[in-house]
């Protein structure tokens, strides 16, 4: 057999494989292909698989037992247990016998809980040099004559390191799998086997159980002949190694059994639902499990089941200097996005949705919604199809409500489902876990909800349902449309009058949504009131462009000579247009035309040129009208004339970043004199120049320093622009089509 050339540095001294089946003869065979090893050596008690690994170049040396080579091991060296899962715990003992403490250590198998609880029955502790891990690959194909070089090539392999693996141990078996082409992603221990019992185990064991119930049949061959694809793809899985889907049964046999009860059950009431002729039921489980499949798809490929270990960091580096013209228009609001689901799931009847916002902040309410038994469909180019259940009809979620990045989504719903009969938790990503929410909890506590926070009154939150919430009259500390909305969200539920007070304007999406819904809402000044008890009827909305996206192409025509930039069908709600209003008072040529209410909605198209901008005191009172065009608006202060100053402005430090001090930070680096203050920012315009600034994660602070780039002296770069996807889908798309150059790149975590 034809060897492939070495090519690479070796990323390990020797790598030991302990059992030559498909995996372990496919990690030595990639790694001894590129050279990622001084030596491979294969270890197996049958001298004919060595014989073949040997013949097929899989290995360098062969070998039937460990203690052959123990004593030559040692820092640098890594073992790989490629066995069965059952087999495993004897080889660890030979380890522990057998090895120092400097030899890493690794498995394969599809079971962890079991691999650790062997490990400490071994040693007595969990060693240090002991890291977990599973690779996501395989095929119906056993052995080593079933050896791939690239069977891993971007596939995942998780690892699941215990609290005492050392961390020179960890980076060891990551960079080896990295290197043969894999995704590396860290879970824990307890979910990985939860996890792989439902994605993994589960559907093997269906494909056994169907392909040996179709063989016990008469006429069985007349049935096998005729199968289509989607059979064939099915159960082809059920052609695999019956020794290692046995063990893998037995080793991960609570986790399997909890998933397949629930499966079972389904598979009750789907047969109950035929017998019947139940349309409503069947067509509700398929509608539901098709978008589900649709929304998941999106993200079946090597992208982080967890946290992602190798996940890659997406940095922009902005040319300076570009024209800054063109007719666009912006994603939908993603405001109204959030909202037309809610609503639109609570409502009686069927909500269609067009021009909403497929970003993933957006699109983690939907997914909550669906996993609270509601049928949505899409979306599909902004079209989404709500079959509301009433105000009434939401199910237990059977766990807990992953939402991202999105502080809207958690706050809104907590207030919503403090009404509900059953129990939720609300989780988010590392940016939201560490926002305030007792702003919300607080609130619902003396509305009689019963509400857990982690310490600090942060994410995840645990809402206890079944408890009577009781109307009250609450007065804002600060202005927030997110705090007035779960308010007036969990009002729909209490008996009697709900009203929130506000210190300043803040949007009312929320409540112009709610009476196109045929809900009452009644707005007096800063007061909004509405009544429990009611009913929301089904409507069609159409979602607008989002000014706190248009926003950054406003500002990137107010800083560029010779700009013109028009962006079509604009949300212009009286209470989101501050930052119209701040650009308009610092000079810049800003027309609105086309102005019509769509679905009580105002929107308008909005053309913007340049005009030489001047520094101003920003008035207060834009200051909830514009709270999420700041970071943007200080580009534009630090283009003007004179000093900008900003007051009041204290929300921004608990936004996804403090966008105060994150932008005050990014500003001086490229030469611009901001300080930050306790409540704003004073900054004195000047020339931006060049160098690297950090989103800190924040998707608005990443896309204001981009556009920052149209008059910067040199080039800009963004460190951490991922969650651009959050708000912003196309972003640098329609950045190039205006007239920026963004070279997107993307570096190792």
């Amino acid at each position: 057999m034809l060897q492939t050339p070495k090519t690479r540095q070796p990323v390990v001294n020797r790598l030991v494989v302990i059992g030559l089946g498909l995996i372990g003869s496919s990690l030595a065979l990639a790694a001894r292909n590129a050279g990622l090893a001084t030596e491979v050596v294969g270890i197996s008690r049958r001298s004919s698989t060595l014989d073949l690994a040997v013949e097929m170049g899989v290995i360098d040396r062969p070998e039937q037992s460990l203690a052959a080579i123990a004593s030559e091991l040692g820092a640098g060296d890594l073992v790989v247990i490629g066995v069965p899962t059952l087999t495993v715990p004897a080889i660890l003992k030979e380890c522990f016998e057998l090895l120092s403490n400097q030899v890493t250590i690794t498995d394969v198998a599809s079971v962890k809980g079991s691999v650790m609880v062997a490990a400490e029955e071994v040693y007595g502790h969990l060693p240090v040099q002991l890291v977990p891990g599973h690779p996501i690959a395989g095929s119906e194909k056993s052995g080593v004559t079933a050896a791939k070089a690239d069977l891993f090539k971007d596939h995942r392999v998780i690892l699941t390191p215990h609290a005492d693996s050392g961390e020179a141990h960890v980076q060891l078996v990551e960079k080896l799998w990295q290197k043969v082409g894999a995704v590396v992603s860290c879970m824990d221990i307890q979910e990985h086997d939860e996890v792989l019992a439902a994605t993994s185990h589960l559907p093997h064991f269906l494909a056994y159980s169907l392909v040996d119930t179709l063989a016990s049949m008469r006429d069985n061959r007349e049935i096998f002949r005729y199968a289509a694809g989607g059979f064939r793809d099915f159960t082809r899985i059920a052609a695999s190694d019956p020794i290692m889907w046995r063990d893998i049964a037995l080793a991960n046999r609570e986790a399997i059994l909890s998933v397949l009860d629930q499966i079972m059950s389904n598979f009750s009431e789907m047969r109950s639902a035929i017998d019947s002729g139940d349309e409503t039921y069947l067509m509700d489980v398929f509608t539901r499990a098709r978008d589900a499949r649709n929304h998941f798809g999106q993200s079946i490929d090597p992208k982080a089941l967890q946290k992602t270990m190798s996940e890659k960091i997406i940095n922009y580096k902005v040319t300076p200097g570009g024209a800054a013209r063109g007719d666009i228009r912006v994603p939908g609001d993603k405001s109204m996005s959030h909202r037309s689901i809610m609503l639109g799931s609570i409502a009686e009847g069927m909500t269609e949705v067009t021009g909403f916002l497929e970003g993933e902040d957006s699109l983690a309410t939907l997914q909550a919604f669906r996993g609270m038994g509601v049928i949505i469909e899409g979306p599909d180019q902004g079209r989404v199809v709500i079959h509301g259940v009433g105000l009434h009809g939401l199910k237990a979620p059977t766990k807990p409500l992953y939402l991202g990045n999105s502080g809207t989504s958690m706050r809104l719903l907590s207030g919503l489902l403090a009404g509900q009969t059953f129990d939720v938790e609300l989780t988010g990503d590392e940016s939201l876990s560490g926002r305030p929410m007792a702003r919300v909890a607080d609130p619902l506590a003396e509305m009689g909800a019963v509400i857990e926070t982690a310490p600090g009154g942060r994410p995840p939150m645990l809402i206890k349902g079944g408890n009577k919430l009781k109307p009250i009259d609450y007065v804002l500390p600060m202005a927030s449309a997110q705090v007035k909305s779960c308010v007036l969200l969990a009002g729909l539920y209490a008996e009697g009058e709900t009203s929130t007070i506000e210190p300043a304007p803040t949007r009312d999406h929320s409540e112009r949504m709610l009476r196109g819904f045929g809900y009452s809402v009644v707005s007096d000044g800063s007061k909004a009131s509405l009544s429990g008890g009611g009913s929301l009827t089904a409507t069609r909305i159409d979602v607008p462009a989002d000014i706190s996206s248009a926003a950054f192409f406003m500002v990137a025509a107010a800083i560029t000579p010779g700009s013109d930039i028009t962006l079509r069908h604009v949300g212009v709600n009286p209470t989101r247009v501050g930052v119209i209003n701040i650009l308009r008072q610092m000079g810049t040529s800003i027309e609105l035309s086309n102005e019509k209410e769509v679905g009580g909605e105002p929107v308008a198209d909005i053309r913007i040129r340049y005009a030489e901008l001047n520094g101003i005191v920003i008035p207060e009172d834009q200051v909830p009208l514009a709270i999420d065009e700041f970071p943007v608006l200080f580009v534009a202060a630090a283009c003007a004339t004179g000093e900008t100053v900003l007051t009041g402005a204290e929300e921004l430090r608990v936004k996804e970043s403090d966008r105060i001090q994150s932008m005050a930070d990014g500003l001086v680096t490229l030469g611009i004199d901001a300080q930050s203050t306790a409540d704003g920012i004073r900054i004195q315009g000047g020339q931006l120049g060049s160098g690297t600034v950090h989103s800190h994660d924040d998707h608005r602070i990443a896309m204001a320093f981009a556009i920052a780039g149209l008059r910067s002296q040199g080039e800009i770069e963004i460190i951490e622009c991922n969650n651009i996807a959050t708000s912003f889908p196309g972003f640098v798309d329609l950045a190039t089509a205006i007239g920026l150059t963004i070279n997107v790149e993307t570096q190792e975590s």
